[in-house]
C-alpha cells in the first residue's frame, strides 16, 4: 500500500472533505499510499465513499467514512470531531468538498450567488476553525481551490469567486495560525479528467490539450500528491501558499 515515492505520513490521521467524487477519492487514496490513515468525508455520496475507503482497506490501509451536510456548521463539527475520535488525533484537513454549477452572471440570483460561497468557502471556514481546535503544533489545512481563482471562465463568476476566497483564506488562516504550529496552504487544481469527460465536453478537452505544456488533463492522483507533499515535514517552513497544479497552463501567455 506504501508508495516510496510519497513523504511518509505514517502514523498520521487525515480528514478529506467531498471523498465521494472523483478528485476527493484520488486526494483519499494518495493519503492512504503515504501511510495516513483516512476518513472520508461525504454528503449525498457516501456509497461511493464506502467503495473507495472499502478499496483502501483492502490493500492494507486503514479508512473510514463519515457522512455530513457541510452547509450546516453544527455538521461541520461533528464531522472533525468524529474524525479525531475514530484514531484519537487529526493531523491534516482537505477542504475538497464544493460545487461547480454554471450559470450566467447576467440571470444569476443573489440565492444561486450565495448557495455557491455556503458549499465552497464557508463550509471550509468551519471544517478549518474545527479542526485547528483539536490539530497539534505540526497540522496542516488544505484548502482545494482552482486555477480559475486567478483565471475565471465564462459561467463561472460565482465559482471563480468562491475559489479566489478559498486562496486568500488560507492565506489569512496562515497568518492566524502559525503561532499554533498548524500550516494554511491552498491548491489550485486545472482541468481534472473523469470518465465520460471527454464525450460530455470534447471541445474543451481538446482546447486543453493544446493549451497545457504537458498536454494531457490532470488527474486526482495529482492533486492527491501535492496535498500529501504540503501536509509533510517536507514542507515544514511552507505556509500561506498556493500551489498550482495545472500542468502548466497557467504559463501559457493569453495574449
Amino acid at each position: 500500500m506504501r508508495d516510496p515515492q510519497l513523504p511518509s505520513l505514517e502514523g498520521k490521521v487525515a480528514l478529506v472533505t467531498g471523498a465521494s467524487g472523483v478528485l476527493g477519492g484520488g486526494i483519499a487514496r494518495r493519503f492512504a499510499a503515504a501511510g495516513a490513515a483516512v476518513v472520508l468525508h461525504a454528503h449525498r455520496g457516501a456509497d461511493q465513499a464506502q467503495e473507495v475507503a472499502d478499496a483502501l482497506k483492502a490493500a492494507g490501509g486503514d479508512a473510514t467514512v463519515v457522512t455530513a451536510d457541510l452547509r450546516e456548521e453544527y455538521a461541520c463539527r461533528r464531522l472533525v470531531e468524529a474524525a479525531h475520535a475514530w484514531r484519537g488525533r487529526l493531523d491534516t484537513l482537505v477542504n475538497n468538498a464544493g460545487v461547480q454549477p454554471v450559470r450566467e452572471l447576467a440571470g444569476m440570483t443573489a440565492k444561486e450567488w450565495r448557495e455557491m460561497q455556503e458549499a465552497n468557502v464557508t463550509s471550509a471556514f468551519s471544517c478549518t476553525q474545527a479542526a485547528v481546535e483539536v490539530m497539534e503544533p505540526g497540522g496542516s489545512v488544505v484548502q482545494i481551490a482552482s486555477i480559475e481563482a486567478h483565471q475565471p471562465a465564462a459561467g463561472h463568476a460565482h465559482y471563480a469567486a468562491s475559489k479566489a476566497a478559498l486562496v486568500m483564506f488560507a492565506r489569512g488562516a496562515a497568518l492566524e495560525y502559525g503561532a499554533r504550529g498548524i500550516r494554511v496552504n491552498s491548491v489550485s487544481p486545472g482541468l481534472i479528467g473523469r470518465p465520460g469527460l471527454a464525450e460530455d465536453w470534447p471541445e474543451g478537452v481538446e482546447r486543453w490539450g493544446r493549451a497545457a505544456p504537458l498536454a494531457r488533463l490532470g488527474r486526482p492522483e495529482d492533486v492527491g500528491a501535492a496535498c500529501v507533499f504540503l501536509a509533510s515535514e517536507a514542507a515544514g517552513w511552507i505556509t500561506g501558499a498556493d500551489l498550482v497544479v495545472d500542468g502548466g497552463v497557467s504559463a501559457r501567455p493569453t495574449w
